[in-house]
């Protein structure tokens, strides 16, 4: 027998997952949203590695679009439910457990409400355990798989007339850029649900404990809150064996949303010698001294929290903000083969202009 969630659980979801956010992963009412309805609808059940039979069905659930957007999306809980439909009806069997590509503010969430209404065990495993831009990214594995898979995408503005149901067949690599259009055309932000494969292969390639990392860090938060921001931002750092490397002032935000349904570019904290450059493609990807030396770089967790210890997405920082940059080295939390593929890369690196891969895949060090 899982963990069954209860109410208490979707606060602590969200208080953790906006940490692992590093700045996207969705939206904090979003996951609320989720959540609550999710213990309302029933009882979503958390279960782990040795509680799955190996030829269980395991799928991703999966939010797509640009969280610090400002377009007109509108995404429902029914609307997760109805992608897993939508993926059992074309399978011809049905999903066991459903993993999350990412943690975030809603994405930790994700799961938890085709778990309460369809029965889908909530697994504790995630695609990556901080937020990232690509659906590849959380792919566990099959971004440079040939092998056909299956995925759909459901939400939309209904008033606008921007409501999508999309079931696309194919290679990974290929469905991701449609569905990304998709979540384009729907407003900017679209529930899916993808890649159903065998447990074994989850197994293997996921990194197992994402959830209840993130459940564990949000009760730690929670508990520290009444005592302040900077306990808060202590206990954070303590709880994920991280450290603050930057504070100060944001003196330059310089981030655009494109078609691609990204939200691209620089967020420069400081000034002179002592500033700071993050690189942003949704979240953090990268954290550069004011010589261009690396400080962070993902996989890592790169996060900006506020003085009082709330975590900040990217589009709620603003120039003359006062704001901490919060990094925990890759080395302290489990790895997915998705961020260890050398094929994840070369788009974002296209897209930001820096090199990615050797400090993911190389080991280099980047303090």
């Amino acid at each position: 027998m899982g963990r069954i969630l209860v109410e208490k659980d979707v606060e602590a979801a969200i208080a953790g997952g906006s940490i692992f956010a590093c700045g996207g992963g969705g939206w904090v009412e979003h996951g609320r949203m989720l959540g609550i309805a999710a213990i309302n609808a029933g009882q979503p059940e958390l279960v782990g590695a040795d509680e799955i039979p190996d030829d269980a069905i395991i799928a991703t659930a999966a939010a797509i679009g640009a969280p610090a957007s400002t377009t007109a999306w509108q995404m429902l809980g029914v609307d997760y439910v109805n992608a897993v439909r939508l993926v059992e009806k074309e399978l011809g069997r049905p999903i066991y457990g459903l993993m999350i590509g990412q943690n975030g503010k809603s994405s930790t969430l994700n799961a938890w409400l085709p778990g309460a209404i369809l029965g889908t065990r909530v697994v504790d495993a995630v695609g990556d355990m901080r937020a990232h831009p690509t659906g590849d990214m959380g792919s566990i594995g099959m971004a440079g798989s040939p092998e056909p898979m299956i995925q759909a995408v459901v939400g939309g503005n209904r008033a606008n007339g921007a409501y999508l149901e999309v079931v696309a067949k194919g290679a990974t690599a290929r469905v991701s850029p449609i569905l990304r259009t998709a979540s384009d055309m729907s407003g900017g932000f679209i529930a899916s649900c993808r890649n159903p494969l065998p447990a074994a292969y989850v197994k293997r390639h996921a990194a197992w404990g994402g959830i209840s990392r993130a459940l564990a860090l949000g009760e730690a938060v929670l508990a520290a809150r009444p005592k302040g921001g900077s306990a808060i931002i202590d206990t954070i750092a303590r709880t994920l064996d991280g450290a603050i490397v930057a504070r100060g002032k944001v003196a330059r935000k310089s981030v655009v949303y494109t078609p691609e349904a990204f939200d691209i570019g620089t967020i420069t904290v400081g000034t002179g010698d002592r500033a700071v450059t993050l690189h942003v493609m949704n979240e953090y990807m990268a954290l550069d001294d004011a010589g261009g030396k690396r400080i962070a770089s993902f996989p890592d967790i790169i996060t900006t929290l506020s003085p009082d210890g709330h975590p900040l997405s990217v589009g709620e920082v603003t120039e003359g903000m006062e704001i901490l940059v919060l990094h925990v080295e890759k080395t302290k939390f489990p790895l997915s083969s998705s961020v260890l593929d050398p094929a994840v890369y070369p788009p974002v690196e296209r897209a930001l202009g820096i090199d990615l891969t050797s400090y993911a895949l190389h080991g280099i060090s980047t303090t």
